[in-house]
């Protein structure tokens, strides 16, 4: 009979600041953490994100390499940042090359289920649950739909 591999979810090279509060089971890697943050449970955040101080991250996210997300931001529940369009067709498999970089500025909340392409967001921005946002964010306000447009 064979025996699968099986990994475990592990808090590694993090640099924290002060006062932040993880829920476990996280897989966290690589990246840093800034002041008085929260990160529930079931999160993957890798290598080389940036996340400033006062931001919430809840459970079931996944904030892949390549994202910043400012101070004072919330992130909900099931929040899904992408950094791989899929350029030739399929995933990039590795070729980090292929990738794209998101930029999420101060005091923005993105709702739960919200899917985040490789865009910028400006400060002071909703983005609605479910929402999916395909294009940079330049204006402040609340944006829904797939793709996400401004309504306020």
């Amino acid at each position: 009979m064979n025996k699968p591999i099986i990994y475990t979810s592990k808090i590694v090279d993090v640099v924290f600041g002060e006062n932040v509060k993880l829920v476990e089971p996280l897989n966290i890697y690589g990246c840093s953490i800034g002041n008085n943050c929260f990160i529930g449970p079931f999160v993957e955040i890798q290598k080389d994100v940036q996340i400033g101080n006062n931001t919430k991250v809840q459970s079931h996210s996944f904030i892949c390499e390549l994202v910043t997300i400012g101070n004072d931001c919330f992130v909900g529940h099931g929040v899904m940042f992408i950094n791989d369009l899929f350029s030739g067709g399929g995933p990039a498999r590795g070729n980090k090359s292929k990738w794209k970089s998101t930029s999420i500025g101060n005091n923005v909340s993105i709702g739960s289920n919200a899917t985040i392409l490789p865009i910028s967001i400006c400060d002071n921005v909703v983005i609605g649950a479910g929402a999916v946002v395909t294009k940079n964010i330049t204006e402040a306000g609340t944006y829904v739909g797939n793709p996400a447009k401004k309504i306020k």
